[in-house]
């Protein structure tokens, strides 16, 4: 990938002369110029105008170029990445990297869609698919372009000794991602009944609502063990370079990763708001160390004008505004995966028992093509569309993953199309029924209507609530979906304002055993502080939104000092003393934060062996926070036959422990404590592990961090690799909506992921320092702040 600004400075006179030539001429060219490009795939001119923030606006004359222009400026910035995922996704590693990958190829194939794909495409809404064309045709736009001139390929290729894949539509329907769901947990939940000690599972997976547990008719719990996980287990599909964290995430890590990539969102109506307009605010905490995964760009045409953030190699916007209304989104925990326990016939391992009678498995055979080394011919099994996941034939014993990814009609790269062609609530509505993602979906439009509604897919479970594992015998089948009107939903409400932070958020009233949407939801530590600051507030300011995005304020470090004993022994006077006099805000300067991050870790693991039983230690490898702090602050006959002398001499231990580590941390002066010494953020190359990468990518480091995951300001860590920043909201957003030049935003590190462009790490400081850039909008406002500008003619 050539750099940004060589590639766009430019004359209009480059219009005649094929790539390589044009970018030659590009560095005579004055800013404010326009630098044209022939190209194969756009049906008329495209304008590219790039502000002084590197963000570009798309200016089109109809949907299809709009989403061209979209794919091929991600494909410009970004190119590695998307063909790495998209690698991914078909299947595709082991032709590229060598066997190591079958097993992960393999898994991938086995999400995809076996059903017609001709059929999904025509059923989606006018419009959808013309603009997925258009995002494909601009994606391999640019990849012809760099096919053309291989040397500005982005360094990854020449690194690695490989080529882009070519984009394909189908594929975007076909390959629906490797989701592994709660499967681990509801097999966990399955061994720890079989030891009679299912009910300490709550002290790891807390349900929420309140709920009893119901084994499924039929249910042989004794049976089910961690091999039928299979395919799904990480360590049954090894990914060497980016991934070998990820494949070594022990039950823990893997628990609490699904609960760690949250988001915040917070909608102000207009009679609560100092603008007079209503404000909507979103930051989506998703992966931090690696590639950004969120790139930020403007699409007008006519019958379409929005901006924001979109996922690299999806379609659209997912976080931002169009002219009519502004959209965010949190994760909403719908369960939508569950595991069936299928008897095959012992004569015939292709046979599984069904309704009734035997049915045959679909299989497909695949070839995987092998680098180095002969292809693999593998068979890929289904039941009823569902994946195969592990077999055991001589226990007559087969395991079909249903996931709602794998539902006809589960078109979620498309859905977020549909999305931004809206133009009022009821169009909305109708684009959210290719929504399978389970979010929260917040709104906000120019006549003052503020709404939030769940969205994505949910499975209707007549007689199993998805905690456990179900017999696959047809009994425990799903019959539909949940429709999206029939999801929980909010309009108006009389507070002026609502939040959400993945927290329990269904109604009072909402028919949970009729209509079962999940029990397993993050921690309301985020929400209930959000929730603090709004509620304080009589008139909420923009600047008030970027402040709460910041903030750093630990519920559960002050349930903690609540928590610790007025009498505490010699070798936690220290800590407690420090920890008294905080205010429990985890600033990056503050050495009582560092200090409460270290005794925090002390205390679950001296929780979890006073509370969970021995039996189920190596099942249940920690303990949930809030439940955590819930039975200190309750203590009970768990705890031992004196409750609160058993509880105040485990936080006095975690105390003198937390304080030794801290000493050994921060150093032997207190006094030099700072909680962003170690709570840094650190950007590097997902294959960093490779040498020849690791050279070509220089670290992306130097700044220290607050916050932790509980906080607004999520910059969560795994203690257990370091303290460094391993997710939080790489965008940031907060929306005037109809004032929409005075909107907001914030990426890490950049739009670039080439080192050479001048957007590689343009935005490391500004977000570090929470300095929010404004997000132009109005054409006025564009060509005031146009720094660049590209031609793209039809070749």
């Amino acid at each position: 990938m050539i750099q940004r600004r060589a590639f766009l400075l430019a004359s209009v006179a480059a219009l005649a002369m094929p790539g390589r030539l044009a970018a030659q001429a590009q560095a005579q060219a004055v800013p404010g110029s326009r630098t044209g490009i022939r190209i194969a795939g756009a049906r008329a001119q495209i304008e590219i105008v790039e502000d002084s923030l590197g963000i570009p606006h798309v200016r089109a004359d109809s949907l299809h170029d709009a989403f061209f222009g979209q794919g091929y400026l991600v494909a410009r910035d970004r190119l590695f990445q998307i063909d790495l995922q998209y690698r991914r996704d078909q299947g595709r590693m082991a032709e590229a990297f060598g066997a190591a990958f079958v097993a992960a190829d393999t898994a991938a194939r086995l999400f995809h869609y076996r059903g017609d794909i001709d059929a999904e495409l025509a059923a989606m809404p006018d419009g959808v698919l013309d603009c997925a064309k258009g995002y494909v045709a601009g994606v391999n736009a640019r990849i012809a372009e760099l096919e053309a001139d291989p040397a500005q390929l982005p360094l990854e290729y020449a690194a690695l000794g490989i080529r882009p894949l070519r984009w394909d539509l189908r594929d975007l329907a076909r390959a629906r991602g490797v989701e592994t769901g709660d499967a681990d947990d509801e097999v966990r939940r399955a061994r720890l009944a079989a030891l009679g000690l299912l009910e300490a599972d709550r002290l790891m997976s807390p349900l929420r609502p309140a709920w009893d547990f119901r084994m499924p008719d039929g249910l042989d719990v004794a049976a089910v063990t961690e091999a039928d996980l299979g395919l799904l287990a990480p360590s049954a599909r090894p990914q060497p370079f980016w991934s070998l964290q990820l494949a070594e995430l022990d039950p823990e890590q893997r628990h609490a990763s699904r609960f760690a990539m949250g988001s915040n969102a917070w909608t102000i109506s207009a009679s609560r708001s100092a603008t007079g307009r209503p404000i909507l605010a979103n930051d989506p905490h998703l992966g931090i160390g690696s590639f950004s995964p969120r790139h930020v760009v403007h699409l007008t045409a006519p019958g379409l004008d929005v901006i924001g953030a979109g996922a690299p190699g999806l379609p659209g916007i997912m976080q931002g505004h169009t002219d009519r209304f502004a959209f965010g989104r949190t994760n909403s925990h719908i369960d939508q995966t569950d595991l069936f326990v299928l008897r095959t016939a012992p004569a015939d391992p292709e046979l599984y028992w069904h309704k009734g009678r035997w049915k045959r498995f679909e299989t497909f055979d695949e070839t995987i093509a092998v680098k180095g080394a002969s292809a693999r011919q593998v068979r890929l099994r289904y039941a009823g569309g569902r994946p195969i996941v592990a077999q055991d034939t001589g226990r007559q014993r087969a395991m079909a993953f249903a996931t709602a990814d794998m539902l006809p009609g589960a078109l979620m790269r498309f859905a977020i199309i549909a999305i931004n062609l809206a133009t009022d609530w009821p169009s909305l509505m109708r684009a959210f029924t290719l929504h399978v993602s389970p979010t929260n979906f917040h709104y906000a439009d120019i006549n003052g209507d503020t709404r939030w509604q769940v969205i994505g897919f949910a499975p209707r479970r007549p007689r199993h609530d998805g905690l456990l594992p179900a017999p696959g015998d047809g009994d425990h089948d799903w019959n539909g979906l949940i429709p999206v009107a029939e999801l929980p939903s909010l309009r108006n409400p009389p507070e002026g304002w609502f939040a959400s932070a993945n927290q329990l958020n269904l109604p009072k009233d909402y028919p949970y055993g009729k209509k079962i949407i999940g029990f397993e939801w993050s921690d309301p530590f985020r929400h209930d502080r959000i929730c603090e600051v709004l509620a304080a507030q009589p008139r909420h300011s923009i600047n008030d939104s970027i402040s709460l995005q910041q903030d750093v304020q630990s519920l559960p470090a002050r349930a903690l000092v609540r928590l610790i004993p007025r009498q505490v022994s010699p070798a936690a006077m220290a800590a407690a003393a420090m920890l008294r006099a905080w205010d429990c805000a985890l600033t990056a300067e503050s050495g009582a934060a560092l200090l409460y991050e270290m005794v925090m870790p002390e205390l679950l693991a001296a929780c979890r062996m006073a509370l969970i039983p021995e039996a189920a230690r190596d099942l249940i490898p920690t303990v949930n926070l809030h439940a955590m702090l819930a039975a200190l602050g309750a203590p009970d006959a768990r705890f031992g036959p004196q409750p609160a002398a058993a509880r105040d001499q485990i936080i006095d231990t975690a105390l003198a422990a937390g304080w030794q580590k801290a000493l050994e941390r921060g150093g032997p002066d207190p006094a030099l404590w700072r909680w962003g010494t170690l709570h840094q953020v650190v950007i590097t190359h997902p294959l960093q592990a490779v040498p020849r990468i690791a050279g070509l990518f220089p670290r992306i480091a130097g700044g220290a961090s607050g916050g932790d995951g509980q906080t607004p300001m999520a910059r969560g860590l795994n203690v257990r690799n370091g303290y460094a920043v391993t997710h939080g909201a790489s965008y940031l957003q907060v929306i005037d909506v109809g004032g929409w030049d005075n909107s907001r935003f914030l990426l890490l590190p950049g739009q670039s992921a080439d080192p050479r462009s001048a957007q590689y790490r343009d935005f490391y400081d500004r977000w570090l320092a929470g300095g929010m850039q404004p997000l132009w909008f109005s054409r006025a406002a564009v060509d005031a702040n146009a720094a660049r500008r590209l031609l793209l003619v039809p070749a």
